[in-house]
């Protein structure tokens, strides 16, 4: 008889038992939450260690890189090294896909020009933390969030706004197993003229992550599920098939799809949304 495969799933301190998505997959596989930073975790007693709601990790991304190496690519999913080329929003100017034209300012780097409409994030974030969308009027208060993000060591990204949001919103292709389980409609999160406002608590992502309405099950145009199959097969051709991994994508200027990220560390999955998908979920950990 096959023995059972013990799963632990990772999430953080301010979520011990996990985020409420997560929980019907975790049950199929009888996963155990487990803080990733708890140093009293033994990760060898687990055969797949699946990374969730590490939602405090872009704090302590250092750290958290290394956890995930120490915890190896033989046991944690995703892989260590897909982790760390996430980590860092920066893997979109290696990627050979159409993606978001984007302006990388290092700390120390001068500012840089700024044309139309801009959004301006960090490099390494999450939650829309420290995200802003600022119209020609406000690029003085574009270029005082460029250098917040500069003053704290990090890159910041200046990239221009996809007027196509304000009406068509992102459109989020879910992946389990390499294998497309279902896509999402994300509405609009970012008002003009501002730095999105963040919710209470200790996670603090901003307030509009948190509605109810921010997602729903939708469909894909052809050319969307070509951007994003390229940038599964790219990502896997890399670092082996992502157990999961969400593909968010814009329709651009030009009436052609363009990558706006991909997730393949902690993202929100929304498994809820789509009928069998904690079930997917639960197969494609077994099976990797």
């Amino acid at each position: 008889m096959l023995r059972p495969v013990r799963v632990a799933f990772a999430t953080c301190s301010a979520l011990p038992d996990g985020w409420h998505d997560d929980h019907l997959a975790a049950s199929l596989l009888g996963a155990e939450y487990r803080s990733w930073d708890d140093a009293s975790v033994d990760w060898e007693a687990f055969d797949r260690v699946v990374i969730r709601s590490t939602w405090d990790y872009t704090s302590r991304v250092a750290d958290f890189v290394s956890w995930c190496h120490s915890v190896g690519s033989e046991r944690l999913r995703n892989r260590p090294d897909l982790v760390a080329f996430n980590a860092d929003k920066r893997y979109l100017g290696r990627l050979a896909a159409p993606t978001v034209p984007t302006v990388y300012v290092a700390p120390g780097d001068a500012l840089p020009r700024l044309d139309g409409e801009v959004v301006v994030k960090p490099g390494i974030s999450a939650g829309a933390r420290d995200t802003g969308r600022f119209g020609p009027a406000a690029h003085g208060e574009a270029r005082s969030l460029i250098e917040q993000i500069q003053v704290s060591g990090r890159v910041a990204l200046v990239q221009p706004y996809i007027a196509s949001v304000d009406h068509r919103g992102e459109t989020a292709l879910v992946f389990l197993g390499g294998e497309l389980s279902h896509v999402l409609r994300k509405r609009p999160i970012l008002e003009r003229d501002e730095v999105a406002p963040l919710a209470e608590g200790e996670l603090a992502p901003a307030r509009a992550m948190l509605r109810e309405d921010l997602v729903a099950l939708d469909t894909a145009e052809a050319a969307e599920h070509r951007l994003a199959r390229q940038v599964v097969r790219q990502v896997s051709e890399a670092f082996g098939t992502p157990v999961y991994m969400r593909v968010d994508v814009v329709i651009g200027p030009g009436a052609g799809p363009l990558l706006l990220e991909f997730e393949a560390i902690e993202p929100h999955l929304y498994l809820t949304a789509s009928a069998g998908a904690a079930q997917r979920l639960a197969d494609a950990v077994r099976a990797s």
